[in-house]
């Protein structure tokens, strides 16, 4: 259904021509950019060797659908940035089969037994496609920013390598 391919610095142009708004943009990547994205905001995350960034291709167009990211950290792995172009291609299974490729790629290539992602706590959608993959909220960690008078909840949600394999369909 979906291929993760590295995303390089001729992909950077794609990814910014989706993210039409300051709002759009806090949703895709949480507070860390700046609106307008930029290649040189792109760039970093590229340079940065515990980051790695993938564009999203249907398999069977070979046309590139989305955006995802890891993000190496000291005990676990972060998934993140995760963004699919088309509003049509919501709700179809893509971002299920996005996040199990980002988790098969994370416990295949880094010495990990858990992996984490964080979501605004109105995503709804997206929370339910992430327990469907077996993540599960972690009560004790949470944040939150502020846009444009709202408070955005930001809720941290974990699964295991061993999660992970025996919920693989």
């Amino acid at each position: 259904m979906i291929e993760l391919k590295t995303f390089k610095i001729q992909d950077t142009s794609e990814l910014i021509s989706r993210i039409e708004d300051k709002r759009a943009l806090l949703q895709f990547a949480g507070p860390a950019y700046r609106f307008p994205l930029t290649k040189e905001q792109l760039e970093n995350d590229l340079n940065n060797e515990k980051r790695f960034l993938f564009k999203v291709s249907d398999q069977t167009t070979g046309n590139v659908i989305g955006h995802a990211q890891i993000f190496l950290k000291e005990a676990t792995f972060l998934l993140g940035r995760i963004l699919i172009w088309d509003q049509n291609n919501r709700g179809k299974g893509y971002g299920k089969k996005i996040v199990q490729e980002l988790l098969q790629y994370g416990f295949s290539h880094f010495d990990r037994e858990t992996a984490e992602l964080n979501v605004y706590d109105w995503n709804t959608g997206a929370i339910e496609c992430y327990k469907k993959v077996g993540f599960k909220i972690d009560p004790d960690v949470m944040s939150e920013v502020n846009f444009d008078n709202e408070v955005w909840r930001s809720l941290n949600m974990k699964v295991s390598r061993s999660t992970f394999e025996s919920e693989k369909v």
